[in-house]
């Protein structure tokens, strides 16, 4: 099995939700464990620290939404001819390789299919994400180090 079977799995187990998954050959085993759908999962070791803002900022979306949601129906017209690439896992979103290395892409450069983007870490394993479409960058939705879920906008690219 290849780092992109492992990645393949690791998105599928992602989408399922399901909390542990295990994969048996007679030379190979893998075991992958999600958090259950729905639970947050604490990657620190002062979990009270992290626990108690995130309860309290829990209520904010939610009056935030109808703002939000003007916000997103305003941007979906100026946007609608672009194309999203989005996160395929919950994890963090990383633009470098690595510290000491450059980002991946800026606002304004080119990708093509298959060029790396970023990195998302998720349980300890950096996966390269790749572009589906090409084109030019036209935004970068998320900061760097920060965390991401399944499915969130990531880039914009213009395919024109």
């Amino acid at each position: 099995m290849d780092i992109k079977d492992i990645q393949n799995l690791i998105k599928f187990v992602s989408k399922a939700e399901v909390s542990e998954v295990k994969y048996k050959t007679k030379d190979f085993e893998i075991t992958i464990k999600t958090p259950l759908a729905g639970s947050e999962v604490s990657y620190a070791q002062p979990t009270v620290y992290h626990s108690a803002p995130q309860q309290v900022a829990a209520p904010a979306p939610a009056q935030a939404a109808a703002p939000a949601a003007a916000e997103k129906a305003e941007a979906a017209s100026d946007d609608s001819k672009y194309v999203t690439i989005k996160s395929p896992m919950i994890g963090t979103f990383y633009r470098k390789p690595s510290p000491d290395k450059d980002v991946f892409v800026n606002v304004g450069d080119e990708v093509s299919n298959g060029k790396v983007v970023c990195v998302i870490e998720a349980m300890k394993l950096f996966n390269q994400i790749e572009s589906e479409v090409s084109g030019k960058i036209v935004k970068i939705l998320v900061d760097d180090a920060t965390p991401v879920e399944y499915d969130q906008p990531l880039f914009l690219v213009d395919p024109s």
